[in-house]
């Protein structure tokens, strides 16, 4: 989600986690990493004896490429899951043969875990986007931005039935050399954006729509939003945006690992 609002944005007093690195107990399960099949059921989650065994530290950088190259398009969805809007985007994902990612606050999750669920079973991936949407975690302590990273990782995974989160999406883009760090280290790359629809403002769908055509020279990885407030311009953008895509002969996948 771009950095707006100031603070904690919308999700400001949701949260009253402790502070701290959250520490997993000894033999406590950790599930595998999410499958990269992009279609048919969800993947099965596995408890591994050792906890952290099975997750595969990825690269510290942020990315923005594409999974299917230079005409690849990257559609990521920040902020849910929302009861109401992520089944419409969902919707229309389907109703196009879109896969996207999703970028969870680990607060929804919790809130709405059969969402997640679905999100994972339409084959579309993860991002942890940090427990409580703080887009100044950037400017606190390394033990608060753990507990933040950490905390959602583990409420992600949880509520998605044991799918871990494949990127990291700092809020408003609040990424620090110590949380890239810490999320490559626990498999999760660093998730950027090159088109930022602005979308959250409520422009308008032709403004929407007019955004993406105008910055997707910048780079392939769009966002939009589907939490913190009416989202039905974002529905209506992605309906028209999704097959206009295609036709310019566009493909969707995913961003790199």
């Amino acid at each position: 989600m771009a950095r707006h609002g100031g603070g904690r944005g919308w999700y400001g007093k949701v949260v009253g986690a402790a502070l701290g690195v959250t520490v997993l107990a000894a033999g406590a399960a950790v599930w595998t990493a999410q499958a990269g099949a992009v279609g048919g059921s969800a993947p099965k989650a596995t408890a591994s004896a050792k906890p952290g065994s099975d997750v595969k530290p990825v690269a510290v950088t942020i990315v923005h490429a594409s999974d299917k190259g230079a005409r690849g398009v990257n559609i990521t969805i920040d902020d849910g899951p929302d009861p109401v809007w992520t089944p419409q985007v969902l919707d229309v994902l389907r109703e196009y043969g879109v896969k996207a990612t999703f970028c969870i606050v680990g607060t929804q999750a919790q809130a709405h875990p059969d969402l997640v669920k679905k999100v994972v079973a339409a084959g579309h991936r993860l991002c942890d986007h940090s427990v409580s949407h703080d887009t100044t975690m950037d400017k606190k302590s390394q033990a608060y931005q753990s507990q933040q990273i950490l905390d959602a990782e583990r409420m992600i995974t949880e509520a998605s039935g044991g799918v871990r989160p494949m990127y990291y999406r700092a809020p408003g883009g609040a990424f620090t050399p110590y949380s890239r760090k810490l999320a490559a280290s626990r498999g999760m790359r660093p998730l950027g954006w090159n088109v930022d629809t602005k979308d959250f403002e409520q422009p308008g769908t032709d403004a929407i729509v007019a955004t993406v055509e105008r910055e997707l020279p910048n780079g392939p990885t769009l966002l939009f939003h589907d939490a913190g407030g009416d989202r039905s311009q974002t529905v209506e953008a992605l309906r028209r945006v999704l097959p206009r895509l295609k036709e310019q002969g566009y493909s969707f996948g995913f961003p790199v690992r």
